[in-house]
């Protein structure tokens, strides 16, 4: 008996692996194109409210020089690090020049922990808290290069600089294009201070965070910084027409833009017979929006005929609304048949809730990709079931050939039995 629960659990395990090589084969290799090494600014308030003593025993700017020496100590060579404070020199009651207040303390580039610690280890609470200007300056600091680029925005209050409101800027600069994510963290924030870093954070496609005790301060700045060593795509900007005659023209690759409340936005491409357009498209609502929403993504012809369209519709419970469209051109026997352009027609319906500002518009990000498209029989998924019928039959195959072996095992198993 035992011997037959071996041998029964040694054919599954077979079958086990067989299946498991056919429907999951070798993937790809990853692409090893070298990137620019990833830049981090960390951004620190040292306004006067950072001498509250409220975490874990000590004060809130200790904690935070404690957390800088940790994240300094550990961050990847790799990543180019630097440090900005908002609120560290101006002691006067003069708003305008409170509101200056931001200093780049450590320049963004190879990181020198010795000297970066020392910058740190002078820093006492003072001033203001200019969260917006801030954040404009660091955008400036980490301007240039390919690679990724992180805020790291640490701040126990709400920004004390109205009307330049952090969230608009943040929103600003998102829409350049640059690629550039904030990460938010609160030290024991009120629900003022807690929506407005939320904010900022959702505008760039960065995280909040609430922050109480030192240790979780550490590794939250700490997982920001990996973060902005690890291989990412970075979108290129694009700026969508009103009209597919004036739209640029796309090849296979990733783009952001900002489509205005309920605006149209046109792009393009090229498709060659044989080949087949996919396109994908997601629209960010990165501000208080209407409950109901949708988004259309539309393949014409340049003659305005419609190829293809994909629609989704949303109620308010998510941030993103994505949808897409495949384009199959067919194959032609003529040599000198020229590229199809292909229109593509981005479309929203969404509505900004009572005095949220419609500008800039809402992040888009558009994915566009040419590649060889189906031909006849050899494509599987023109079967019906995609590419399953293989793992169907490779099944089939696999039973046929563990029947017979199984019988055989126990034939051999009864004339062992008999002879015995």
């Amino acid at each position: 008996m035992i011997r037959r629960q071996r041998l029964a659990a040694g054919v599954c395990a077979l079958l086990a692996a067989l299946t498991a090589g056919i429907a999951f084969p070798a993937g790809a290799v990853a692409d090893g194109t070298e990137q620019s090494a990833p830049k981090v600014e960390l951004v620190l308030d040292v306004s006067g409210s950072m001498r509250a003593r409220d975490i874990d025993g000590g004060t809130r700017m200790a904690a935070a020089k404690q957390a800088f020496n940790e994240v300094l100590d550990a961050t990847p060579e790799e990543v180019q690090l630097g440090i900005r404070t908002l609120g560290a020199n101006y002691r006067g009651n003069d708003r305008k020049e409170g509101c200056k207040d931001t200093e780049r303390l450590y320049p963004v580039g190879p990181l020198n922990r010795t000297d970066a610690k020392t910058a740190v280890a002078t820093l006492a609470p003072t001033g203001w808290t200019p969260i917006g200007p801030a954040l404009l300056k660091a955008a400036d600091d980490l301007n240039g290069g390919a690679g990724t680029r992180r805020i790291v925005l640490i701040s126990d209050g709400e920004d004390t600089c109205q009307p330049l409101d952090p969230c608009v800027v943040a929103r600003e600069i998102a829409a350049k294009g640059i690629g550039l994510t904030i990460d938010t963290l609160g030290l024991v924030p009120d629900a003022k201070t807690r929506d407005q870093l939320s904010c900022i954070a959702d505008a760039t496609g960065g995280t909040y965070t609430s922050v109480r005790h030192k240790e979780e301060l550490s590794d939250r700045v700490g997982q920001s910084v990996d973060r902005a060593s690890d291989p990412v795509v970075t979108p290129v900007a694009t700026e969508g027409a009103a009209a597919c005659e004036k739209a640029p023209a796309l090849k296979s690759g990733l783009y952001t833009d900002r489509e205005e409340f309920g605006q149209q936005r046109w792009y393009k491409a090229q498709v060659e017979p044989g080949q087949e357009l996919r396109a994908s498209v997601s629209v960010a609502a990165d501000r208080a929006v209407g409950p109901d929403y949708g988004l259309l993504l539309r393949a014409v012809t340049s003659h305005g005929r419609e190829i293809v369209r994909g629609e989704a519709a949303g109620t308010g419970r998510t941030d993103v609304i994505s949808t897409g469209l495949r384009y199959p051109r067919p194959s032609s026997d003529d040599d000198d048949a020229t590229p199809e352009t292909v229109c593509l027609q981005v479309t929203n319906s969404f509505a900004a809730a009572a005095g949220v500002k419609t500008t800039p518009g809402l992040p888009l990000e558009l994915t566009v990709d040419v590649v060889d498209g189906p031909s006849g029989h050899h494509d599987v998924a023109s079967f019906g079931l995609g590419r399953g019928w293989w793992l169907l039959g490779a099944l089939v195959l696999i039973g046929f050939l563990a029947g017979v072996l199984w019988g055989w095992l126990s034939r051999w198993r009864v004339a062992v039995w008999r002879t015995n």
